[in-house]
């Protein structure tokens, strides 16, 4: 008797039978897929915002220029009154002016435009330093107190305005006017400092602007652009190190130093024309003579060296330019 056949089994699953082990694999590669897909997303949304200028909300009113002035405790009265008229004068052609008194210590003439700031040299403590090394902390006040400005414009007490119809920024900070103006490939030390300003420098990229007499530079005019590159100078050159080192002129020598020596300074630095910044009252043939000695319509005039000689007088030798720029300003406002 013959029984029946066992049923009968397929080598292969059936049509409608699920390949477990390839959904799996579709599943894996999708999750992959995904995963590469996003890495592509954040890194462009990164770049995008890396790239992308950054918005800087600027308050109402900030001005773009802030002309730093340090008056010595030991000028009179009269003369810093004249100082800061032809300072507060100057600023008030570049934007509505009014006063702030008793601000902490410090007393302020505001223009939308420019504004001046008087720190005096006992406000710093500068240790057994001079006090002429009070400039720096100076200048890093302002840019505290004006975070958002563009120029901060250090100006010797001894000079003046001559001519308020010049403007910083297009006198000098423009970048096509400061790279016409630019000393380049020359020693930064005269005269023949090894060390040289570059001669390949856009005007944009210059955060400090000085210029250069026959003796070396002149630290006591000059002009910084706000920013990182601005706070991390300021605080190199006011090194304890430095302080304590008794350069012959002070903070003048160590600013020589880390000029020369420190490539990361020179980088941002440009020498210009004597006569463009820091034209001198009387004509001293060691620091470039008759070359650098004030023109008629020259920017800035300054006394340089009155108050380290004890026969000049800062304030006499000051009077008949300050006279002269009052006529002038007479004059102009007749016409």
């Amino acid at each position: 008797m013959h029984q029946a056949l066992p049923p009968r089994k397929f080598s292969h699953a059936p049509n409608y039978a699920r390949n477990t082990m390839s959904s799996s694999f579709r599943r894996k590669r999708l999750k992959i897929i995904g995963l590469i897909a996003l890495g592509f997303l954040v890194a462009y949304l990164g770049l995008t915002r890396l790239l992308s200028p950054k918005v800087v909300h600027i308050p109402s009113g900030t001005p773009e220029v802030v002309i730093v002035t340090v008056i010595d405790s030991d000028l009179s009265s009269d003369y810093v009154a004249q100082i800061k008229e032809n300072r507060d004068e100057y600023a008030a052609r570049y934007g509505e002016e009014f006063l702030i008194s008793n601000l902490e210590r410090w007393k302020l003439i505001i223009s939308l435009g420019y504004r001046t700031f008087y720190p005096n040299t006992t406000d710093y403590n500068v240790g057994s330093a001079p006090k002429t090394w009070s400039l720096i902390p100076a200048l890093r006040h302002a840019m505290t107190l004006y975070p958002h400005t563009t120029y901060f414009y250090s100006l010797s007490p001894h000079a003046l305005f001559m001519n308020p119809k010049l403007s910083i920024t297009s006198h000098v900070m423009a970048p096509q006017r400061l790279e016409s103006l630019m000393l380049k490939d020359k020693p930064v030390v005269p005269p023949d400092s090894v060390i040289h300003t570059f001669s390949h420098i856009k005007g944009d990229k210059i955060d400090l602007v000085l210029t250069q007499d026959g003796e070396g530079l002149c630290q006591e005019n000059f002009i910084l652009r706000q920013g990182e590159w601005a706070k991390f100078f300021l605080d190199i050159w006011f090194d304890p190190l430095y302080r304590s080192y008794n350069f012959q002129k002070a903070e003048g020598h160590a600013l020589e130093h880390i000029v020369q020596w420190h490539p990361t300074i020179l980088t941002k630095l440009s020498l210009i024309p004597q006569r463009i910044l820091n034209s001198y009252t009387v004509n001293i043939e060691s620091r470039g003579g008759n070359e650098v000695t004030y023109k008629e319509g020259d920017f800035v005039v300054r006394a340089v060296g009155c108050e380290l000689d004890k026969i000049r007088d800062c304030a006499k030798e000051m009077d008949p330019w300050f006279q002269q720029w009052k006529r002038d300003r007479q004059a102009e406002s007749k016409g």
